[in-house]
C-alpha cells in the first residue's frame, strides 16, 4: 500500500505530536484529514485551523462516513468505541509507525533514537540539512521554534524521522543513517524487563541498510551482549562512536559557555571544528549536535553551513525553553519526564546559571514509569534546591494501588519538598521566590505555564 491511494483519512489520537505530524503532511499532499482525540489542546486548534475536522468526544456517530484509511495511536484503548467501530467495519487501520514507514523507507531515511534527545537531535539535523541548502523533509516529536512546525516536507530523497521506541515503532523503519543517544531502559509496561528493552535498540540497528551509518554514542554498544555486538559488527555499515571520552571515534572536547552559548571543539571524520558555538544549553545538547555535525559532513554540508546553523538554531517548544529570561529571574519550561531527562536539565541550569537557586516543579508522567523509576526520581529531584512535586499524570493508564507521587516524595531527602495538585498549585508557587524555576513533565504540566509567567511577570 502507499499512502498515495487513500482520500480521506481519519485519525485516533490526532492530538499526538506524531500523528498530528503525519496528518500535516497527508492534508499537505492533497487529502482529507479528520480526527478525534480525547482533549482539545492548542495543537488541536492549529489543526482544526489548517483544515482538519477534529472532534473530541468517543462517538462513532461523529465520524466521517467516506472514509478509507484510519490511523491510530497505539495509545488509544483497546475498549475505545470509534477503534472498535471501525476496526469491525473492515476499513484499513495502520499503526502510526506502520504509516511514517510506508512514507519514509523509500527514501533516504535518517533515524535519530535514543531514550532522551530524540526531538532535539532530529531538529537540530533537519536544522543543520535545511541551512546547507538540502531540500529536505522531517517528521518530529516537537513543534521547532526555528519553524513552528513538526513537519518538513521537501523534495529530495533525504527525510529525517524521529525513530520513536514505544511499542517497537522504530523497528517499522529502514534508515540508511541511524544515531542511538542512550538506551535508558523506559517503556517497561511494553518491554518488560531492561533487556528486552535494550534488545530493541539491537533489532533496530540490524535494520540499518546495507553501506549506511550508525552513529552511536560512546560506551552504548557495550550495553548489548556479546552475541548482539558481534551481529551489529558483522553488518555492512560504518560504525561511528562518540562523544567526550578520548577513545571516541567523533570527539566534543573544551566544552565551555560563553556570550550565554555553549562553545566547543568537534574532531571525527577527518574533521577538526574549532569554537562551535551552541544556542541550546547543557553538555548533552553538544553531544546531540555532535550527531547533527556528524550526519551533515556525511551528506556534504560544509562548516560554514554547519557553524551557522548551530549558532542560530532557536531549538524545540518545551525542551529547556526559557519563557522568562530576567536578570532577576529565570523561567524554563522542559518535557523531561525520565530521570536521565531530568538529571540533563539540571546539570544545564546549574552550569548556564551558576550559583543561583533551581526550583523545580515536577509532574510524573504514567503510573508505570513513576513505579519503575521512583528511586531514580527521588534521587534527581534531590539536586535541585527547592522542589514542589505534582500528582501523577496518567495519559492512557489506569491507576496502580500504592502508586502515586507520594511514592517519589517519601523517598527524597531534600527537606524543601512540597506537594501539590493541578488546583493548589498556582496557591504553593505564591510562597516561593524563584531564582531559577523550571517546569517539568509530558502530561498537561505545560497548561499552567502562561499562568506562571503571567504571574511571575506581574
Amino acid at each position: 500500500m502507499k499512502l498515495d491511494d487513500p482520500r480521506h483519512v481519519y485519525f485516533l489520537g490526532i492530538g499526538g505530536i506524531g500523528m498530528s505530524a503525519i496528518a500535516r503532511y497527508l492534508l499537505k499532499k492533497g487529502k482529507r484529514v479528520s480526527g478525534y482525540d480525547r482533549t482539545h489542546t492548542v495543537l488541536t486548534g492549529h489543526l482544526q485551523e489548517e483544515g482538519m475536522n477534529i472532534h473530541y468526544e468517543d462517538n462513532i456517530d461523529l465520524i466521517p462516513g467516506d472514509i478509507d484509511l484510519v490511523i491510530y495511536t497505539p495509545a488509544i484503548p483497546k475498549n475505545h468505541n470509534e477503534y472498535n467501530y471501525l476496526r469491525d467495519k473492515g476499513i484499513q487501520m495502520l499503526k502510526r509507525s506502520e504509516a511514517l514507514g510506508l512514507i519514509g523507507n523509500d527514501m533516504e531515511l535518517i533515524g535519530v533514537a535514543g531514550t532522551h534527545g530524540k526531538t532535539t537531535t532530529s531538529s537540530m539535523v533537519t536544522h543543520v540539512l535545511r541551512s546547507g541548502g538540502l531540500d529536505i523533509s522531517a517528521f518530529l516529536g516537537g513543534i521547532m521554534v526555528d519553524y513552528e512546525t513538526n513537519v518538513l516536507i521537501g523534495h529530495s530523497n533525504v527525510i529525517v524521522v524521529e525513530a520513536d521506541e514505544y511499542d517497537h515503532s522504530f523497528l517499522r523503519l529502514t534508515p540508511f543513517i541511524a544515531s542511538v543517544s542512550s538506551v535508558d531502559p523506559d517503556h517497561l509496561d511494553i518491554y518488560g524487563d531492561r533487556s528486552h528493552f535494550i534488545e530493541g535498540f539491537r533489532d533496530y540497528i540490524m535494520q540499518i541498510k546495507d553501506g549506511g551509518f550508525l552513529i552511536i554514542r560512546y560506551g552504548l554498544l557495550d550495553k548489548f551482549t556479546k552475541e548482539e555486538r558481534v551481529s551489529i559488527r558483522s553488518k555492512n555499515i560504518t560504525i561511528y562512536e562518540y562523544g567526550q571520552e578520548a577513545a571516541a571515534d567523533i570527539r566534543v572536547q573544551n566544552i565551555r559557555v560563553k556570550d550565554g552559548k555553549f562553545v566547543f571543539d568537534y574532531s571525527g571524520i577527518g574533521h577538526h571544528l574549532e569554537g562551535m558555538a551552541l544556542n541550546m544549553p547543557g553538555q548533552h545538547n553538544v553531544e546531540n549536535a555532535c550527531v547533527a555535525i556528524t550526519i551533515g559532513l556525511i551528506l556534504g554540508v560544509v562548516e560554514q553551513d554547519i557553524r551557522a546553523a548551530l549558532k542560530g538554531f532557536k531549538g524545540v517548544h518545551r525542551r529547556f525553553e526559557r519563557i522568562i529570561d530576567r536578570e532577576d529571574m529565570v523561567y524554563i519550561d522542559d518535557y523531561a519526564h525520565h530521570p536521565g531527562e531530568l538529571s540533563a536539565a539540571i546539570d544545564a541550569a546549574r552550569m548556564m546559571y551558576s550559583g543561583k537557586k533551581l526550583t523545580g516543579i515536577f509532574q510524573p508522567h504514567l503510573y508505570t514509569r513513576t513505579r519503575d523509576f521512583a528511586e531514580d526520581f527521588a534521587e534527581t529531584l534531590d539536586r535541585l534546591d527547592e522542589i514542589i512535586l505534582m500528582d501523577i499524570y496518567p495519559a492512557r493508564e489506569l491507576p496502580i494501588e500504592g502508586v502515586s507521587s507520594e511514592l517519589i516524595f517519601e523517598m527524597m531527602k531534600n527537606p524543601n519538598k512540597r506537594l501539590a495538585t493541578k488546583a493548589t498549585l498556582m496557591d504553593v508557587i505564591k510562597e516561593y521566590q524563584p531564582e531559577v524555576l523550571i517546569t517539568f513533565g509530558a502530561g498537561d504540566i505545560d497548561t499552567f505555564v502562561p499562568k506562571l509567567k503571567a504571574f511571575f511577570n506581574k
